[in-house]
């Protein structure tokens, strides 16, 4: 990742920080105002951002640090660690939520000033969307696990805010306060669904998992269109480590090539790899002919 796409992570993740605290305040006000418990099961979810956003902050700062002697392929993978963790804190709330819920059946409680409690859950929920957008890009664009499991769940936690806000109106004009608990239960089985894809998300980069197969064909492209010269390409390897590309394969040369046209080749593959994985971290090993070949080849194109 350039410089400036390590300061622009690093900054959104500082600024999640103060603005998580910020929504986790308004949620937890409207539930003040009201002793909803919906309304609660939502604040719990913002809690969770908040320890979510102070995690990630000092995960990517260290994820941005350089190679050293003890961690000579970069610190990249400690990005999946935040996610996983909010993952689990994902998890732990939406089960804090059940809990409560379920005692609350058979004793639901008249709201106290819901309109009010309402209108405060809205702007946080309107802040909360401006943010988590902003972070999914970011996300995508600089290819952070951590910034963009923040901003699906910031997003998960709008759909939520919506969903109780919707259900509320919906108790208030029935008159059924039964709604509120089971609001919190639909609310606990949503933030499930959004921890467990945050979770294996996460697992798949630990595991060192594969680009994606649209990336793996542009990747190909890319060597085959710029490996005239060579006899052929073989045994092409990718994983992905937090917001580095991994790309490893070996290259075929005449025995007689000497080593500065087999260097000015890997070059050339190494440019065309870089254009479409800025940042990609890519090993070439160069064999002779005769060596026998393992792996997927790649069809070299012919230069014109």
């Amino acid at each position: 990742m350039s410089g400036s796409g390590g300061e622009k992570i690093t900054r959104l993740a500082f600024w999640g920080m103060p603005i998580s605290l910020g929504v986790l305040a308004l949620k937890m006000s409207a539930w003040w105002v009201t002793g909803s418990l919906a309304l609660l099961s939502d604040g719990l979810e913002s809690f969770v951002n908040v320890v979510a956003s102070f995690i990630a902050f000092f995960v990517i700062r260290y994820a941005q640090k350089p190679a050293d002697h003890d961690h000579p392929f970069g610190h990249h993978k400690a990005e999946y660690l935040s996610a996983v963790t909010e993952g689990v804190l994902i998890v732990v709330a939406a089960l804090l939520i059940v809990q409560q819920a379920v005692g609350h059946f058979s004793h639901p409680m008249p709201l106290d000033a819901p309109f009010l409690g309402l209108a405060i859950n809205f702007v946080a929920g309107i802040i909360n969307a401006v943010w988590g957008v902003m972070l999914v890009k970011a996300g995508r664009a600089h290819r952070s696990p951590a910034l963009l499991a923040d901003g699906q769940h910031i997003l998960s936690d709008v759909y939520t805010s919506i969903g109780v806000i919707v259900g509320l109106l919906l108790a208030l004009a029935t008159g059924y306060a039964v709604i509120d608990p089971i609001i919190a239960i639909l609310v606990a089985v949503n933030i499930l669904f959004q921890g467990w894809k945050v979770i294996s998300h996460s697992i798949g980069g630990l595991m060192d998992k594969a680009v994606e197969p649209d990336e793996e064909a542009a990747i190909k492209a890319a060597i085959a269109a710029n490996a005239f010269g060579s006899l052929g390409v073989h045994d092409l390897k990718t994983r992905v480590a937090g917001t580095v590309t991994f790309v490893a394969f070996h290259m075929v040369v005449p025995s007689s090539m000497p080593v500065g046209e087999a260097h000015d080749i890997c070059d050339r593959l190494e440019d065309a790899i870089r254009d479409i994985h800025a940042g990609a971290q890519i090993t070439i090993h160069v064999e002779p002919e005769g060596e026998k070949a393992h792996g997927i080849r790649v069809k070299v194109v012919k230069e014109a």
